[in-house]
């Protein structure tokens, strides 16, 4: 998630204002069928000339599928970053609420790849993949933003995503960008300071754990080495994304775009696949638990 913070010029695009809604509450996985027997008499001059009577009707696997697993959930995901936010600088610039007395830039440009595959875009991806996958296990599923050519939203506005879709979990997918070329890994954050207090804050923890262990297993990518304990879960308290959140809220930081190794597979559609169904995973963990 390194970020270049950009010089002031003329904005070229406007703000995506608007939270899109990607997906509704699917009930059931399949389609219930009516009792399939029907009995019927043939007469001719008020007298039945034949009577036959249907077998009474069987459950069948197609009329008793249950319900989707993740019916009635509502799950956020915020893509970091957009496409537009290095052309527009006076909006990404500008300075919001962060929480608990912080201000941040309302958005930044993310990193990209040597190759100059960018952050933006490798999330966004990640992203519109995890939101089909969740909407087929029956989940509603609302995305911070429509596109990856607009700018922002702002990170205020992410940040507050969660509570005003009253979601059951928020998932913010970035990737990171540290320097050093040897530095590789995953690592998964959470919010020890959140405007939903303590109750907010030990669930996203949970939610942590949750995602970090699927990620894991499903991606086979390290925990990040380069951060203090290698556990590949942190707390942290300084970004609005989180801190802003009244419901259980993480973020991903899925591998170092920078290293080799991680720029090869995050630039890869086949890993990218891995990486939405290993998230979609650790947010069912979590919502089923």
């Amino acid at each position: 998630m390194a970020s270049v913070l950009l010089p002031d010029r003329s904005a070229r695009r406007r703000t995506a204002g608007a939270l899109l809604v990607a997906g509704v509450a699917v009930g059931l996985a399949g389609c219930s069928g009516g009792a399939s027997g029907s009995s019927g008499t043939a007469s001719s001059g008020g007298s039945p000339t034949s009577t036959s009577t249907a077998e009474p009707s069987r459950t069948t696997a197609a009329s008793s599928a249950p319900a989707a697993p993740l019916a009635g959930r509502v799950v956020v995901i915020d893509p970091g970053h957009n496409g537009g936010n290095a052309s527009n600088p006076r909006e990404v610039n500008r300075q919001v609420d962060a929480g608990f007395g912080v201000r941040k830039a309302c958005n930044t440009t993310g990193t990209e790849t040597n190759a100059g595959y960018a952050e933006h875009a490798q999330v966004w991806d990640v992203s519109t993949r995890l939101a089909s996958l969740l909407r087929a296990r029956g989940a509603k599923v609302v995305l911070t933003r429509s596109s990856d050519d607009g700018v922002g939203p702002c990170v205020d506005v992410r940040g507050r995503a969660g509570t005003a879709a009253k979601a059951d979990a928020m998932i913010s997918v970035h990737a990171d960008g540290n320097a050093s070329a040897s530095a590789r890994g995953f690592h998964v954050i959470w919010s020890g300071r959140m405007v939903g207090g303590a109750k907010a804050q030990d669930a996203s923890k949970q939610l942590a754990t949750a995602v970090h262990g699927a990620f894991a297993r499903g991606t086979g990518m390290p925990n990040a080495g380069y951060l203090g304990g290698g556990s590949g879960i942190t707390r942290r308290t300084d970004l609005g994304t989180l801190n802003l959140s009244s419901v259980p809220s993480v973020m991903i930081e899925s591998g170092n775009m920078r290293n080799a190794t991680d720029a090869r597979l995050l630039s890869d559609p086949a890993f990218r696949q891995r990486e939405a169904t290993a998230l979609a995973d650790g947010l069912s963990a979590y919502l089923r638990r």
